[in-house]
């Protein structure tokens, strides 16, 4: 089973980050940054900060993190666990550390998020913001409190 976690980074303006995502032997899609929950005891909190710094230099501190749900989706023909994590908000430029997997980081408004999205992203955009499209074939279990 994958287990990961997506992070939504929104800005001081209400823009969200996202990343060109140019993972080989995966078509290119527009995605959160995140990753695999694979360090020996760490939260999905910590492992939305470490990735977030690892694939874009920001560096914002894991206890201010939130998980705000969990999703279960079959879409690599296996199980797939992510968690939807929202972050502090942050302005900071984000760089492109990993130039295999990213080509490039921008901010968008909620209003003109960009096509096709990563599928993982397109679930925890949803879990954050309900009135965006969500794609089928997952389950959602929201986080109370």
């Amino acid at each position: 089973m994958l287990i990961g976690a997506g992070v939504i980074v929104p800005s001081s303006d209400g823009r969200v980050l996202l990343g060109r995502r140019i993972t080989a032997g995966e078509s290119p899609t527009w995605s959160l940054p995140g990753g695999k929950v694979d360090q020996p005891g760490e939260s999905f909190e910590q492992a939305a900060a470490r990735e977030l710094e690892e694939e874009t230099g920001i560096r914002l501190p894991a206890e201010k993190f939130r998980v705000l749900a969990v999703m279960l989706d079959h879409e690599l023909g296996r199980p797939r666990l992510t968690a939807a994590v929202l972050a502090p908000p942050s302005d900071a430029d984000a760089l492109v550390t990993e130039p295999h997997s990213y080509a490039g980081w921008e901010r968008f408004p909620l209003d003109a998020l960009p096509q096709p999205q990563f599928f993982p992203s397109a679930l925890v955009l949803s879990a954050w913001r309900p009135e965006l499209p969500a794609p089928t074939g997952a389950f959602s279990y929201y986080v109370s409190g």
